[in-house]
C-alpha cells in the first residue's frame, strides 16, 4: 500500500516543492492539466490551456500555490484511476475511518467520444465521499496566478470565494471556509455515506463572470466526465495484445495531453521538472513539437486508432502558413495555438523542483534547424493517408514542398533531434529522417496530383541512403554513429530498423544494437548519448539520466531483430519504473530508481505503446 503521512499545513507547503515527480497523478480536459499528489495536494494547474501561466505552481515552489484536501492527522493513501478515465481517486484512511476523494477536470455537460475536449469549462472538480467511520479533514487553497508572482485579492462569497484582477476563479465549497491573506481554509468532518463537493472555475477578463458547479452537483459533473472518458475509450478500442491495458492507458494519457481546440498535442503539461536534480536541464514542454505529435499519432494509431489525425494536419499545415519555403523553413515546435514565437525566459523568483534552477518558460529550441521534422511530419501523414481521404490541394502543396525541403537541405548541418545546443552536426538521424521524407512522399505520390515528383524524390532518397551506408559508419565502435564521420553512440541509431531504413536482421544494424545495449546503458536502460568530461554533447554542464523513450526504442530493435526473449524483459523492466498509477517521465535515475524531467512525458507512453506492438509483430512473426 502507498502511504503519506500527514503533517500541518505549513510543513506540507514548505515540501510542496520536494515531493517525488511520481508522486503525482495526472488530470486533464485536453485543454489543459493538473497534477495532483498522494497527499491530496494538486500543485500544478494552468488556465485555461497547458501553455498558460499557473494558478498552483506548488511542485516548482512552496509559496507558488496549490489546493489541498487531506486528512487532519496521520494517514494512509491509496489510489487509482476511475477505470476506462483520467478521472483520479484517492483513498484516505485513518485510525477514525476513510474517505475516497475524487478529483477531475470537467468536460462540457454530457460531452462524448470526438467531442471530448470542445468548449471545455475550464472547471477543477473535487468530491470527498466518506467510505467508513468518519474522518477530519483540512482544505487549504492558494490561488498564486503567474506561477506565484501574484497575491490575488480574495473574497469570501455565500457559495466559497472569488478573485478579482487579471486571473478570475470563483470556487464554491460544500462546507464553511474562512479566506484570510489570499488563502482560503476550512476544517470538516466527512462520515461514511456523506458527501462534500467543490469547484473551482475560471473565466477570461471579458468574459462573465465565472459561476462553479454547486457543491452539491460535484460528484455527478465528476460521473458525467467520467462517462465522457469512457465513451471516447469505447471507441477507439482496438488494441488487444498481451499488454492490453499498458497500452490502452497509455493512449487515454496521449489523448490527455491532446490541445482539442486546434488539434495541437503538448510534449508534457509541466515546464521545468529537471532532468538532473539541482541540474540546469530544466525546460518548458507545454508546446507541440512536430517530433512527438508526430510519434503520438503513430502510437495512438496502434492503441486507440484516433480520429485525431486530421485536427492534427491541419493543425501543422495552418500553423506552417500551409508551405515550406528557403526563407520559411518549418519550424520544429508551434505554441499550441499555432504560435511561432516562443521566446525562452527564466522565472528567477521560483526556487525550482528541489531547488533545480532556472525554472524556463517558452523554449529556445523554436529557432533551431532540425531537419527530421521533414520526416516525422511525412511519416504520420503517410500512416493516415486512408484516414485523411483524398487530400486537399493545400494539402498536396504541403507535402510537396516538405518532399522539396528534404530533398534540398539533407546534406546540411543541424541540431540534431535531441535539440543540441552545440556546433552543428551531420547527425544521422537527420539523414535518416530526410531518407523518411522522401521515401514516404513517394508513397503519397499518387495522392499528390500536379505537385507529385516521385522520379526526382526517388533518386534523392537512393543518395541519402548512400551516404548514411559510407559515412555513418564506424569502424572503431562497430555500429552506426551519432553523425557522419565520427565514433560516437547515440540512441536514435535505433530508429534505423523502427522506420524503415534497414531490417532489425541486418548484420550491421545487430551489431549497432549490441553496442547501443553495452555502451549506452546503464542499469540496462539507454542513455541518449555520452557525456564528456562533464560537458555534454548538447553544450550543457551535468548529467541526465536514462531516457525512458530511448530504452523503448531499444526494445522496438530487439524485437525487431528478432531477439524477444530480450525485448520482453526490457519491457517489463521500464513498466516498473512507472508510477502507482502507470505514469512515465521523460528520464529514470537508474541509481535510485526515481523519475526525472517533465511528467507525464508523452514520448515515454509513445515508446511503451509502439515497443508492445513491436512485440506483437515479433511473436506473430
Amino acid at each position: 500500500m502507498n502511504s503519506a503521512m500527514a503533517s500541518d499545513a505549513a510543513t506540507a507547503a514548505g515540501q510542496a516543492a520536494s515531493k517525488p515527480i511520481a508522486d503525482y497523478g495526472l488530470i486533464a480536459d485536453c485543454s489543459s492539466a493538473a497534477l495532483v499528489a498522494r497527499d491530496g495536494s494538486i500543485d500544478w494547474l494552468c488556465l485555461p490551456r497547458y501553455d498558460s501561466p499557473a494558478v498552483f505552481a506548488g511542485i516548482l515552489d512552496p509559496d507558488a500555490g496549490r489546493w489541498s484536501i487531506r486528512p487532519a492527522g496521520e494517514f494512509r493513501s491509496e489510489r487509482r484511476y476511475v477505470p476506462g478515465s483520467l478521472v483520479l481517486e484517492t483513498t484516505f484512511t485513518t485510525d477514525s475511518g476513510s474517505v475516497r476523494l475524487r478529483d477531475a477536470l470537467a468536460f462540457a455537460p454530457g460531452q462524448r467520444g470526438h467531442d471530448l475536449g470542445l468548449d471545455v469549462p475550464h472547471e477543477l472538480l473535487r468530491a470527498v465521499e466518506g467510505v467508513e467511520g468518519s474522518v477530519e479533514l483540512v482544505l487549504e487553497l492558494a490561488p498564486r496566478p503567474e506561477y506565484g508572482l501574484v497575491e490575488p485579492l480574495f473574497r469570501m462569497t455565500e457559495e466559497g470565494g472569488r478573485t478579482f484582477g487579471s486571473t478570475r476563479i470563483a470556487v464554491s465549497a460544500g462546507v464553511p471556509v474562512e479566506i484570510e491573506e489570499a488563502t482560503m481554509r476550512a476544517s470538516f468532518t466527512v462520515s461514511a455515506g456523506e458527501t462534500v463537493g467543490f469547484a473551482l472555475r475560471w473565466a477570461a477578463v471579458e468574459a462573465p463572470a465565472p459561476e462553479p458547479t454547486a457543491p452539491a452537483d460535484v460528484a455527478a459533473r465528476i460521473e458525467d466526465t467520467v462517462e465522457g472518458w469512457r465513451s471516447w475509450e469505447a471507441e477507439h478500442d482496438i488494441y488487444d495484445g498481451p499488454h492490453r491495458e499498458l497500452v490502452q492507458f497509455s493512449a487515454r494519457v496521449l489523448k490527455g495531453l491532446t490541445y482539442r481546440a486546434t488539434g495541437a498535442i503538448v510534449a508534457a503539461p509541466t515546464t521545468s521538472l529537471p532532468e538532473t536534480v539541482g541540474g540546469e536541464r530544466n525546460w518548458d514542454y507545454r508546446y507541440a513539437w512536430i517530433r512527438d505529435a508526430s510519434l503520438t499519432l503513430e502510437a495512438l494509431y496502434i492503441g486507440a486508432c484516433t480520429d485525431e489525425a486530421e485536427n492534427f494536419v491541419s493543425f501543422m499545415t495552418s500553423s506552417a502558413g500551409g508551405r515550406v519555403r528557403g526563407d520559411m523553413p518549418l519550424q520544429i515546435m508551434y505554441g499550441i495555438g499555432g504560435e511561432h514565437d516562443l521566446t525562452e525566459r527564466e522565472l528567477s523568483h521560483l526556487r525550482g523542483w528541489r531547488d533545480s534552477r532556472p525554472v524556463r518558460i517558452g523554449n529556445g529550441a523554436w529557432t533551431q534547424e532540425q531537419l527530421d521534422v521533414y520526416g516525422e511530419l511525412l511519416n504520420a501523414l503517410y500512416l493516415y493517408r486512408e484516414q485523411l481521404g483524398d487530400l486537399h490541394m493545400e494539402i498536396q502543396s504541403f507535402v510537396a514542398d516538405l518532399a522539396d525541403a528534404a530533398a534540398r537541405r539533407w546534406r546540411e548541418r543541424d541540431a540534431g533531434m535531441w535539440e543540441m545546443r552545440g556546433e552543428p552536426r551531420h547527425h544521422l538521424s537527420s539523414k535518416v529522417l530526410c531518407w523518411v521524407a522522401l521515401d514516404r512522399a513517394v508513397a503519397l505520390a499518387p495522392q499528390l496530383g500536379e505537385f507529385a515528383k516521385p522520379e526526382e524524390w526517388a533518386a534523392e532518397r537512393d543518395r541519402i541512403r548512400e551516404a548514411i551506408l559510407e559515412r555513418g559508419w564506424s569502424e572503431a565502435r562497430g555500429a552506426y554513429a551519432q553523425s557522419f564521420d565520427s565514433d560516437e553512440l547515440d540512441a536514435a541509431a535505433l530508429l534505423m530498423p523502427l522506420v524503415g531504413f534497414l531490417p532489425g536482421s541486418d548484420e550491421r544494424m545487430r551489431s549497432t544494437i549490441d553496442a547501443i545495449a553495452a555502451d549506452l546503458t546503464e542499469g540496462g536502460l539507454v542513455l541518449r548519448y555520452r557525456n564528456e568530461e562533464g560537458l555534454n554533447a548538447d553544450g550543457l554542464m551535468g548529467e541526465e539520466g536514462t531516457f525512458v523513450i530511448c530504452s523503448f526504442w531499444l526494445v522496438s530493435a530487439l524485437a525487431e531483430a528478432r531477439e524477444v526473449e530480450r525485448a520482453e524483459a526490457l519491457f517489463d523492466q521500464l513498466a516498473g519504473y512507472a508510477n502507482d498509477l502507470g505514469l512515465l517521465a521523460e528520464e529514470i535515475d537508474t541509481a535510485s530508481g526515481e523519475q526525472l524531467g517533465n511528467f507525464p512525458q508523452a514520448f515515454s507512453h509513445i515508446g511503451l505503446i509502439t515497443a508492445a506492438a513491436a512485440i506483437d509483430r515479433a511473436h506473430s512473426g
